[in-house]
């Protein structure tokens, strides 16, 4: 696709989206809500809403809510590949690393994508 037909808002926009179709294609629901910002050199996504009551339940015991974190931290494991390519394809930019972790509490993720150079600056 390539990052010059992009303003960095609709390339944040496209990247949100592609996300949830991710989560709902790999995961069989989606987040009830994503936002992504392109901070210098990284791909920030906040996904709100992924955890199922069931598994609000289960975090109410410490191992509960180990179980819950590992599973979920699996499952994205396991998909992390697509999602490289997925983030790869849409920014034009190779990955150095990703980063992700879970919040019981809140039922949120974050995802930080870092890229090989500063696409903010690219986008402007």
């Amino acid at each position: 696709m390539g990052n010059s037909k992009w303003t960095k808002g609709s390339l944040e926009a496209e990247i949100s989206k592609a996300l949830t179709q991710w989560e709902k294609d790999f995961l069989g629901r989606g987040s009830v809500s994503v936002k992504t910002d392109i901070l210098r050199d990284m791909v920030v996504v906040t996904l709100n809403g992924i955890l199922t009551p069931a598994e609000y339940k289960l975090c109410e015991t410490k191992e509960g809510l180990l179980s819950v974190k590992r599973i979920r931290s699996d499952l994205v494991e396991s998909g992390r590949e697509k999602l490289h390519q997925l983030i790869r394809d849409l920014t034009d930019e190779e990955l150095v690393s990703f980063h992700t972790d879970i919040s019981t509490r809140t039922g949120e993720r974050i995802m930080i994508f870092r890229l090989a150079s500063n696409l903010q600056k690219k986008l402007l």
